[in-house]
């Protein structure tokens, strides 16, 4: 398949390499096994000389339209940095290419700032889609018509496929070459590139800064994290600043993603995984002075939320 690299000026550079490094690898497997390369790639952008750089290995890119066009991250890492760069016009007329790609039903693949991007074309209107978790409160606001799930590394609706964090592009091209190389040509590519597996940006995410975005929002966080202990109920929170619990409510999904039942679940688990990191507490007594009277319930959560044991404090002789 032919696949088109959007290679931007400034763009994450560990971005476009995963891109081309992935897609060599998975050629590379598959010529071991005396297959087919299934991948034939072509950059465009103001970068595109400098990408080329990394298309060695890969099988020249005959002419005609794309079957796939990839935009890794662009490196735009704040709202304000966001709303500027998506105003170049370099990334307006690569809005256009995504656009005419998507008319003629070519899949769109897009990772971290780069997904911004897609959803600026109008393309993700209606769809799940991811991206950065710290970027969440920008988008949500910039684009309500999509449906953005951070937890997720990976989201796939229909012809698009988006991830999170600009290191989430390996797992976005794992994805697409799962799907187009087959699930064990993408599993001796992890194996080759020394992935572990990963399901969630939520071990990642730092709660406080997303509540960040909204005052009160992050003024109930802070009297939540002081009361972790106690039942705390909606209501409570609300009042403790002086909202309504459906106003706060609505506050607390637009500027973390979550539920507040599920913001107040995080502010629990990062202060579990806190103390369970710098102390000798067992983690019996963590769950207990995070809110938990039964320990496995803690389990449970950081199970769901593939979060792995997380090292004790070693002891010093």
């Amino acid at each position: 398949m032919i696949v088109d690299v959007f290679a931007a000026a400034g763009a994450s550079p560990s971005s476009v390499a995963i891109t081309f490094e992935v897609l060599a690898t998975a050629n590379r497997v598959l010529g071991g096994q005396g297959r087919e390369a299934a991948f034939a790639v072509r950059a465009f952008g103001e970068a595109a000389g400098a990408a080329r750089a990394f298309v060695s290995g890969l099988e020249p890119a005959p002419g005609g339209p794309a079957d796939l066009v990839i935009v890794p991250g662009l490196a735009l890492a704040s709202e304000a940095a966001v709303a500027e760069g998506l105003a170049r016009p370099e990334l307006a007329a690569a809005r256009e290419v995504l656009a005419a790609a998507a008319a003629r039903g070519a899949e769109i693949a897009a990772s971290c700032s780069g997904v911004f991007l897609l959803a600026q074309a109008g393309l993700l209107d209606g769809r799940r889609a991811t991206t950065s978790w710290w970027l969440a409160p920008a988008f949500r606001r910039m684009f309500p018509r999509v449906m953005l799930d951070t937890d997720p590394l990976v989201v796939r609706d229909g012809p698009f496929t988006t991830a999170g964090a600009a290191m989430a592009q390996l797992d976005l091209m794992l994805a697409l070459v799962g799907r187009h190389a087959g699930t064990e040509t993408a599993a001796r590519c992890a194996r080759f590139l020394v992935v572990d597996e990963r399901r969630s940006q939520l071990p990642y995410m730092a709660i406080s800064l997303l509540a960040a975005s909204d005052a009160q929002v992050a003024q109930a966080e802070g009297w939540a994290r002081s009361r972790l202990r106690e039942g705390l109920r909606v209501e409570e929170l609300a009042a403790a600043v002086g909202l309504t619990p459906r106003t706060f409510a609505r506050r607390v999904v637009r500027a973390t993603g979550r539920s507040p039942v599920r913001f107040v679940q995080q502010l629990r688990i990062e202060q579990a995984l806190e103390l369970l990191a710098t102390t000798r507490l067992s983690f019996e007594a963590v769950a207990h002075q995070v809110g938990y009277a039964e320990p496995s319930t803690l389990r449970r959560l950081l199970r769901a939320e593939g979060v792995r044991s997380p090292r004790r404090p070693q002891a010093r002789g």
